[in-house]
C-alpha cells in the first residue's frame, strides 16, 4: 500500500529536504522517525527538494508499506518522536500508483521580507531596510506570466530535462513592515524563486527597467539575473493534486 504523509517543517537547522550523506536533513529526520515508529525500514519520496533554511508551511512525501496500522495514532506517535522543528499533520492511503512529486499540479512559495528590524525574524524572513518600487515589482512580476522558459533563473549546472515552467500567478504585497512575494507554478527549477526575487529586487530599486527584466529571461543566461535572495525568507506554502 502507498501513503501520502503531510508535513511542515522550519528548515533552519537542516541542509534540505534531501538526504546528505554528511549533513542533517528533512528527508533522513522525518525518515527516522518513521522508521522507529512503525518498526519498520520507511523510505520517503518527497514532492520536491528544498535547499538549505528553506521553510516549507506544507510538504507532501509518500512511502510504500504492507503494514496495518492506525493513521490518526501514528501521527501522535510521531510528534512525539519528531524534533521540534517538524510537525506531521496527517497520513493519507492513496492509490498504489501515486506519486508525491510527479502528480503534483501546482506548487506555490512564498517570499517573505521585513523592511524593519525585527529579532524575531532573522531567520523566517530577509531583513531589507532598502525602500523598494513595489508597483514597479508588480508589473515586472507580471511578465513571469508571460514566459515558459527560465533557465535564466535556473541554478547552474543542474540536471534537468527541460527549462520550462507554467507560472501561474505571480505578485508582492505589503504587510504592515513586511513584504511577501507569492509564486505558483506547475514545477520549479532549483534556485528559481531567490534569483526571480533578486531580479524582482533590482527592478524595485529602479537599476533595472520593466525592459530589462524581459530581456533577462528571454536571454536564458543565468549570469544576466539578479542575485539570490538569502534562503532562510522561502517558504513552500502548498502542493496541489489533482485526487487530494
Amino acid at each position: 500500500m502507498r501513503f501520502f504523509v503531510k508535513f511542515s517543517y522550519n528548515g533552519t537547522n537542516y541542509h534540505g529536504w534531501q538526504y546528505q550523506p554528511n549533513a542533517s536533513s528533512v528527508q533522513e529526520t522525518l525518515g527516522k522517525a518513521f522508521s522507529v515508529i512503525l518498526n519498520s525500514e520507511i523510505n520517503l519520496m518527497g514532492a520536491g527538494r528544498t535547499d538549505t533554511g528553506v521553510h516549507a508551511k506544507i510538504m507532501f512525501a509518500h512511502f510504500d508499506s504492507s503494514l496495518q496500522f492506525d493513521a490518526k495514532n501514528t501521527v501522535h506517535k510521531l510528534n512525539s518522536y519528531l524534533p521540534n522543528d517538524i510537525v506531521v499533520s496527517q497520513i493519507i492511503s492513496v492509490a498504489d500508483s501515486a506519486h508525491a512529486r510527479f502528480d503534483a499540479s501546482k506548487r506555490t512559495y512564498e517570499y517573505h521580507i521585513h523592511t524593519f528590524k525585527d529579532v524575531f525574524l532573522q531567520q523566517q524572513s530577509w531583513y531589507y531596510p532598502q525602500s523598494l518600487d513595489l508597483d514597479s515589482m508588480n508589473k515586472a512580476a507580471e511578465l513571469l506570466l508571460n514566459h515558459t522558459d527560465f533557465q535564466c533563473f535556473s541554478k547552474v549546472h543542474t540536471s534537468v530535462n527541460t527549462f520550462n515552467c507554467k507560472i501561474t500567478e505571480a505578485f508582492w504585497i505589503r504587510e504592515n513592515n513586511s513584504l511577501i512575494f507569492t509564486i505558483s507554478a506547475d514545477r520549479f527549477l532549483r534556485n528559481m524563486v531567490r534569483s526571480i526575487v533578486g531580479s524582482l529586487i533590482k527592478v524595485g530599486l529602479n537599476r533595472i527597467s520593466l525592459a530589462d527584466f524581459n530581456s533577462i529571461i528571454e536571454s536564458k543566461d543565468r549570469s544576466e539575473a539578479g542575485f539570490s535572495v538569502p534562503a532562510h525568507g522561502l517558504y513552500l506554502t502548498e502542493i496541489k493534486y489533482d485526487y487530494l
